[in-house]
């Protein structure tokens, strides 16, 4: 029962992650730029310092917690991050929400489930090591035939539904920034990695278990931010879009923050729940290292359900669309074979 509760809470986490583009439809008069800026704000500091602050016990503070170890290359890993999270938001813009957020974070989770255990020295060939490394195929396997609906859809389309669907469409530039912020976005899960002492200086002071890995979270979208952050403000520069912050109307202003705030707390949900999710998966060590994966098939296929909605997939063809279907199928059972087999 537990192993259940854990997925449905990491389920409802995934499903506030694929909608929080959604609100991005939503703001007005702002160039990328400036409203990926702010949402970032609310989605890497306001939000998760909220979270970290659940975790502190009685009588401590976020800093001793911190102090524990592991802090500054937790940051680190999040700056690497936030080159994924930056190019991450940039595969939405070409690709769109559904095949972009496939290629993205199909690659991100089988590079975050497999570098944390290879540095942590699991044999990948035999017994539990062997599992995950199986889990990870099935998921690649999904996010492979999702890639090639893609392209199909693409084959099928002429330019101007192409358009009609995702703006700024391109296709061999979008596959290209996919794969990078793929790559990139894994180091997240090394950043969490890296937070261990942390997360156990946390329950060691009688922190909820719930609430133990949230500090860790802030720290790496903390440096996430410091990246993200640096490219915005210089395109602001560049491009002299400065002015989005302070030019627009008041009604404008107050439209775009919230959209960007309810923005960032959708993309924040997705680790809060993975945290609060995998304090249910203690005693499945195969669940807990797959967990990551499980989030990101889970984006997946919330992602691509919000693509169908919006309409992205309009015009793609039968046949893309059943290879679509069938990818989602198999990206569901990566997540169900491996918690059956934990049973």
């Amino acid at each position: 029962m537990d192993i259940i509760l854990g997925l449905l809470i990491i389920a409802v986490g995934s499903f506030g992650q694929s909608s929080s583009y959604v609100p991005i439809n939503k703001v007005r008069e702002w160039s990328w730029e400036s409203f990926w800026l702010v949402q970032g704000i609310f989605a890497w500091l306001v939000f998760p310092l909220l979270g970290a602050l659940l975790a502190v016990p009685e009588g401590g503070s976020l800093w001793q917690l911190w102090g524990s170890g592991g802090a500054l290359l937790s940051v680190v890993y999040g700056v690497l991050w936030g080159v994924g999270g930056l190019t991450f938001g940039l595969s939405m813009r070409y690709l769109g929400v559904a095949l972009g957020q496939s290629i993205a974070l199909g690659t991100c989770a089988a590079f975050g489930t497999l570098f944390p255990a290879l540095f942590a020295g699991t044999d990948l060939l035999h017994g539990d090591g062997l599992m995950l490394l199986c889990g990870v195929c099935v998921t690649i396997a999904g996010i492979a035939v999702i890639g090639y609906a893609g392209s199909l859809r693409a084959a099928n389309m002429s330019d101007d539904e192409k358009k009609a669907a995702v703006k700024d469409f391109a296709l061999t530039k979008g596959l290209l920034v996919a794969l990078l912020a793929g790559v990139m976005s894994a180091c997240f899960a090394l950043g969490l990695d890296a937070g261990g002492h942390i997360r156990q200086s946390a329950l060691s002071g009688s922190a909820a278990p719930l609430y133990a890995g949230l500090p860790v979270v802030f720290l790496v979208t903390l440096g996430g931010f410091v990246t993200n952050a640096a490219y915005c403000l210089r395109q602001n520069v560049k491009n002299h879009t400065a002015r989005d912050y302070f030019s627009c109307s008041s009604r404008v202003l107050a439209n775009n923050v919230f959209f960007c705030a309810l923005a960032g707390v959708l993309w924040y949900s997705q680790f809060f729940g993975l945290e609060t999710g995998k304090s249910f998966l203690g005693d499945s060590p195969v669940l807990l290292a797959f967990s990551w994966s499980i989030l990101m098939s889970l984006n997946v296929v919330f992602s691509n359900v919000w693509g169908i909605i919006l309409k992205e997939w309009r015009g793609c063809g039968k046949k893309a669309a059943a290879v679509l279907v069938a990818g989602l199928l198999l990206l569901i059972a990566s997540v169900i074979v491996v918690a059956m087999a934990q049973q």
